[in-house]
């Protein structure tokens, strides 16, 4: 079901569309993360813009570079194609310039999982509210390819798991998380993918609310739903506690990027994103005992915030 939306979106209206993908070396903490997107405003044409960010434990800060363009397509056999670059089920080839510095990938994609689509019900991708849609087309993948960044070396990327994902809509949440977990210690086929999302309505900002799962040797776990999780959150890692579910991610210190990302009305966050970082969860089970899963660098911790003094270093590259 996943296709891009931007083609049909009116020109009076206004849209946002990620199609994006993160693989981690399981040997070592270093990783890559990939975003195609668009961006409109009501009554101007979409720009693309093609982002790479690179972790690397043993550098001092991620590498980060960004390159907007105009009008982004919809590609022959893909998703979505910003200039020369390509990104759809099977592969995600691309360049992005800008500032001095410069990454170019080809990565092939692999992956037999079930998509995952967070939201709860069908409908709710259909219907105005929530104004953000959040999917995985493939929540468990593995990646295969190369990276190369600036004037450094040729990264390869051999078999490295990770995940694609997509999301869409006219408005990001007041504020949000995403997790994403994989290259579990003694669990190397498990995987978590996990969303939470505080919305505004009005002067009131809902509780938080989180949409995911969890799989181990086959079996999917649904988790959040309608019940609130309990959060507590800073740009340092974080806990959330869930019905039969508990989840704690830390990041290296250092490791954590911040971009700047402009809602379609012209208000604007701070997404803050560690892709190696430590990740540990606990399932509870009805008749069996509890599942315990820990990575030491499989884990995305991504923080989407209004605040401006988390003490992030923000990345120059502008939005919308």
């Amino acid at each position: 079901m996943t296709r891009a939306r931007f083609t049909g979106v009116p020109p009076d209206r206004g849209h946002y569309e990620s199609f994006y993908l993160r693989a981690v070396d399981p040997a070592r903490p270093r990783s890559v993360w990939i975003r195609y997107t668009t961006h409109q405003r009501p009554g101007r044409p979409p720009t693309g813009s093609l982002w790479c960010t690179y972790f690397d434990a043993e550098a001092d800060a991620p590498y980060a570079v960004k390159q907007t363009l105009a009008a982004p397509a919809e590609a022959p056999g893909g998703w979505i194609a910003i200039g020369e670059s390509t990104f759809g089920p099977a592969h995600a080839r691309g360049r992005a310039l800008g500032l001095d510095r410069s990454a170019e990938w080809a990565l092939e994609i692999r992956g037999a999982a079930e998509p995952l689509r967070h939201l709860p019900a069908g409908w709710m991708y259909r219907a105005p509210l929530p104004r953000t849609k959040l999917e995985s087309p493939l929540p468990d993948a593995v990646l295969t390819g190369w990276l190369e960044l600036g004037d450094r070396d040729r990264i390869e990327i051999a078999g490295w798991p990770g995940m694609v994902g997509h999301n869409w809509g006219a408005e990001h949440a007041a504020t949000w998380i995403w997790l994403h977990g994989t290259a579990f210690d003694d669990r190397p086929d498990a995987w978590l993918d996990l969303s939470l999302g505080r919305v505004r309505v009005g002067p009131v900002l809902t509780p938080w609310l989180a949409n995911g799962a969890l799989t181990v040797d086959g079996e999917r776990t649904r988790l959040g739903g309608l019940r609130r999780a309990r959060v507590n959150a800073s740009p340092a890692g974080c806990r959330i506690e869930l019905p039969g579910a508990v989840v704690e991610v830390r990041p290296p210190a250092g490791q954590t990027v911040a971009w700047p990302y402009a809602d379609p009305g012209g208000t604007g966050h701070h997404s803050l994103n560690c892709s190696i970082a430590e990740l540990h969860a606990r399932l509870e089970r009805a008749g069996r005992p509890p599942l315990e899963l820990a990575t030491a660098h499989g884990g995305v911790y991504e923080l989407g915030t209004t605040a401006t003094d988390h003490g992030v270093p923000v990345q120059p590259f502008s939005d919308g």
